[in-house]
């Protein structure tokens, strides 16, 4: 084992008493501006942060007795990264076995490449959503996570998405425009399995609940009438005997209990994304694979449907903006290397999207390169896509979107205490970050 390995395995040991060391103490963070969220932004104000939770935020607070004083002329939410791999290997991270079940967390390693998770806190994200599995048909059960590598893998949400991608190669060829639309259509048939387990588990409690209720009536009334059963039963066996004949009991026919459907770990997964209780994340690129998507998805109401990459989603703007999809974009200058699913890239797509009425986040493309998330973000930007939109595609955004909005992506009162302090507007790349705050600790 490495140096810094073992170093990551003795800081991940300590994390597993809970808080970051540090979180205990209490901070007092001032900034010129305070970009509380999207679109709400306070002047000369302060937060106040204690136990990893921020209290509260305002323009008349006091300072308590005590308290660690930050200083910075603009800060905002710690970055959330909706695209990412850190604390995954590369084998986890595009296993191609994965199946609906698959859970993410059990990939995870504190010890892979610490210093990934490192240079990417020291760059604001301090949260970000990974995914093993990433070229699988169906990659399991995504999970959002702590990106702090001074303690353990802090999980934020185990079960924060259901992902799944018709982007893949067969027989080491790319897909024609027939097997694209074949893709959707497989996964549309995935979900309608979820949805019909789902139709049959409800059922058979129903059922179970019924039986359960006719069973209990059918007791009382045998103790109710057990005397005059009792009473007539020896009446009867006394005529029996007079007569010289057999007696026979009369058997009670009880009703036949309902058949518990055969479990299904994958189908209960998928069951759980046609219902819209966990998103359904897929990679999909070429127009053809985007409007068979959208038409294979339609009739499922309750589904929540995100799409990744989106190479020429410019050219189904008007469905994804109808059905509110959000789509994640990666925003990086990739050149030259643009080829396959990417090779139609354009920088200025989060833009275009984003004024055609789609949600856009921003993630670093399912690689471990959170790092770079600020820098793709303000490359966005430069490209046309609106500063606060591109600010909320990689902070509220993306933490609403896997249902962890009520802890992380804005600074607001009771949310945990991830602050990130800038010397300038946070999408300007001459602006330097000057402190991270995870969780109410201090990156230092």
């Amino acid at each position: 084992m490495s140096a810094s390995s073992l170093i990551a395995f003795a800081l991940w040991v300590a994390g597993q008493t809970g808080e970051p060391a540090g979180a205990q103490e209490s901070l007092w963070i001032q900034a010129d501006r305070i970009l509380v969220r999207p679109g709400l932004e306070l002047r000369n104000a302060a937060i106040l942060v204690e136990r990893g939770k921020i209290v509260r935020v305002g323009t008349d607070l006091e300072k308590p007795a005590g308290a660690r004083e930050l200083r910075g002329t603009v800060a905002c939410a710690g970055f959330v990264d909706p695209w990412s791999s850190l604390g995954l290997d590369p084998a986890g991270a595009n296993e191609l076995g994965a199946t609906a079940a698959t859970r993410t967390t059990d990939g995870l390693n504190p010890w892979w490449i610490p210093e990934e998770r490192d240079e990417a806190l020291r760059a604001g994200v301090t949260t970000a959503r990974i995914q093993v599995g990433g070229s699988a048909v169906v990659g399991g059960l995504g999970a959002v996570i702590r990106v702090d590598p001074s303690s353990r893998i802090g999980v934020v949400l185990p079960d924060a998405c259901l992902a799944a991608t018709t982007a893949i190669q067969r027989a080491g060829r790319d897909l024609d425009v027939f097997d694209r639309i074949e893709e959707a259509d497989r996964l549309a048939g995935l979900i309608e399995r979820g949805r019909r387990y789902r139709e049959e588990t409800v059922e058979y409690r129903h059922d179970l609940e019924e039986w359960d209720k006719t069973i209990a009536e059918k007791q009382k009334e045998l103790e109710e009438n057990f005397k005059k059963a009792k009473k007539n039963r020896e009446k009867a066996q006394a005529e029996a005997q007079e007569k010289g004949k057999e007696f026979k009991e009369e058997k009670y026919k009880e009703d036949k209990k309902p058949k518990r459907p055969k479990l299904d770990p994958e189908a209960e997964v998928l069951a759980r994304a046609a219902e819209g209780e966990i998103p359904l994340v897929v990679e999909a690129h070429r127009v053809p694979e985007l409007r068979a998507l959208l038409e294979v998805t339609a009739p499922f109401d309750r589904l929540r449907l995100l799409v990744a990459g989106a190479t020429e989603a410019l050219e189904v703007a008007d469905l994804l903006a109808e059905r509110s999809i959000p789509v994640i974009v990666w925003p990086a200058p990739l050149g030259a290397e643009a080829s396959g699913e990417w090779n139609a890239h354009s920088l200025e797509l989060a833009g275009e999207l984003d004024r055609a009425g789609v949600e856009v986040l921003i993630g670093s493309g399912g690689g471990p390169h959170s790092r770079e998330l600020r820098w793709i973000a303000a490359l966005a930007v430069s490209h046309g896509l609106d500063r606060e939109a591109a600010l909320g595609a990689i902070t509220l955004g993306p933490a609403r979107a896997f249902d962890v909005g009520e802890r992380v992506g804005s600074l607001e009162s009771g949310k945990d205490a991830d602050v990130l302090l800038f010397d300038g507007d946070p999408l300007e790349t001459h602006s330097r970050l000057l402190q991270v705050v995870t969780q109410g600790r201090v990156v230092e």
